[in-house]
């Protein structure tokens, strides 16, 4: 039998039992149907049916809000040492199920088994890494003044709601979930509601490995109804939240009312630059593997490859040979590179891009077709002879397409590469230090990577600048966005106080 087959069946025996009960919603350490009925999910792979899907809505965020904000003032209390203790055994657990995660996330997204294999353990790393952070993440400083000795400390923001999105959910999920917990946060998670499986996974880990119920409550459902209400419910005080920009505009304004703190994972439109001096075979190994890896669907891909006009007819030709090698197949086949795109709508906007290049007057180089009509499949693509005023150089396609742009000097490199309303990564290939320090430093991006693809440390910090996002993941600032600083101080001796009114 071969793997692929081998998973097939693996995965079927993994599903089985959400063909019988569908996914539910769980609120408050209980399954729940849908006050909103149910909807289905539909595999980018044959178009298949996956799975019915509880449908949340208004009643059903309400309902969790509550359970969250109930569970809150235990959870808060929960000595450190122990919450610490079951965010391990989150991890541990996930590690034990991490088969089935990957399946599972393959299958109802269309990302492959070789990077799906990686991210669920990922899952396990962010709830780790945060579990050893618990213990300090209350800290604050001693600034002491004449008359006062003042204390800072964080506490906890309360219930905060997480908004994630379909590619790489389970990953995506950890990494908002795991610092909420461990900063004594519970939480309301609605997935995207065309990838809610690994969600549910997550959920029922959590809690078989001893959260208390109502900590993390999972509701599936739309973003205009159950997402809405999340955004707007006055006793979720954060929304964290990851997608498109314009999403995050619209819900940024639901969160007005009720004063929310927003953390927002936005898009991008993300330079790679290439300087004549780099290590070419380096810098093609990652320029290939930033746009085409999980098929080209994340925030970070490089989309736009700038390089230098002495090397361009050399790389661009290297780049063409290399993508025609890319293997296209099932996603659960571990040779598969790229799988299919998550669904139809999708495929639709991406696929559009190849007739939008040619009437821009690019030329396709390489792939701009699809594949079969099984699954939302397509080959990956390459622009040649594009400028940066082309619909392709400046909309996010968010798949696995790459738009080469040439440029001659290193001032006209970083005006292209600033010129776009996203500032999410950057990545810059040269051997030249000073040039490197000069051009990061101007560089319109959160996150810019130097002789690299995108390698995260998880104590550094995440997030964009313009339209790709406000505020900052990992280490100690997403305890920033979770907690609230809370200053004290206390009188040293009796210093002389103004008097009023005597």
């Amino acid at each position: 039998m071969s793997d692929l087959q081998t998973n097939i069946e693996k995965l079927n025996g993994y599903l089985e039992r959400f063909r019988d009960t569908g996914i539910l919603n769980r609120i408050d350490g209980e399954d729940c149907v849908g006050s909103g009925g149910e909807f289905t999910t539909i595999s980018p792979v044959d178009k298949s049916e996956i799975s019915k899907v509880a449908r949340g809505n208004e009643a059903d965020i309400n309902r969790a809000a509550k359970s969250a904000a109930d569970a809150f003032p235990a959870w808060r209390d929960t000595p450190a040492l122990e919450r610490k203790k079951i965010l391990i055994k989150v991890a541990e657990a996930i590690e034990a199920r991490a088969e089935e995660i990957a399946l599972c996330e393959c299958w109802d997204t269309g990302q492959t088994l070789r990077f799906m294999s990686k991210a669920a353990l990922r899952g396990a790393e962010n709830f780790r890494y945060f579990a050893d952070q618990v213990v300090q993440a209350r800290d604050g400083q001693h600034l002491k003044s004449p008359t006062l000795m003042n204390i800072t400390s964080r506490v906890p923001i309360g219930p905060v709601g997480v908004i994630t999105p379909w590619n790489t959910p389970f990953m995506l999920s950890t990494w908002k979930i795991a610092p909420a917990l461990a900063a004594g946060c519970t939480v309301v998670h609605k997935p995207a509601e065309d990838s809610p499986l690994t969600a549910r996974l997550l959920v029922e880990i959590a809690e078989e490995a001893g959260l208390p119920k109502g900590v993390l409550n999972t509701v599936n459902g739309y973003g205009h109804d159950a997402g809405k209400r999340l955004t707007e419910h006055p006793a979720i005080k954060a929304i964290a939240f990851v997608g498109e920009s314009r999403t995050g505009s619209i819900i940024t304004k639901q969160g007005a009312d009720t004063l929310k703190r927003m953390h927002l994972e936005l898009g991008g439109k993300n330079p790679v630059i290439v300087f004549d001096d780099a290590d070419l075979d380096r810098a093609l190994d990652a320029v290939i593997f930033m746009i085409y890896s999980i098929n080209g669907e994340r925030c970070t891909s490089s989309s736009r490859l700038f390089i230098q006009d002495t090397i361009k007819e050399e790389f661009e030709a290297r780049l063409i040979e290399r993508i025609n090698n890319i293997k296209v197949g099932h996603p659960l086949d571990p040779a598969t590179e790229i799988g299919p795109l998550v669904t139809e709508e999708h495929y639709n906007k991406v696929t559009s891009y190849f007739d939008i290049a040619k009437e821009d007057g690019a030329t396709v180089a390489a792939g701009g077709v699809k594949i079969g009509d099984e699954g939302f499949f397509i080959r990956p693509t390459l622009f040649t002879n594009a400028n940066n005023d082309m619909r392709i150089a400046r909309e996010e396609i968010f798949g696995p397409v790459l738009t080469s742009i040439p440029f001659t000097t290193e001032e006209e490199a970083l005006s292209m590469a600033n010129d776009t309303d996203y500032g999410l990564t950057g990545y810059v290939w040269t051997n030249d230090l000073t040039r490197a320090m000069r051009f990061t430093d101007k560089l319109e991006a959160g996150m810019i990577w130097v002789n690299s693809e995108n390698v995260r440390h998880l104590p550094t910090p995440f997030g964009g600048v313009k339209a790709s996002g406000i505020g900052r993941d990992g280490g100690d600032w997403s305890f920033e966005f979770y907690m609230e600083q809370k200053h004290v101080g206390f009188a040293l001796g009796q210093h002389k106080i103004m008097q009023l009114g005597k």
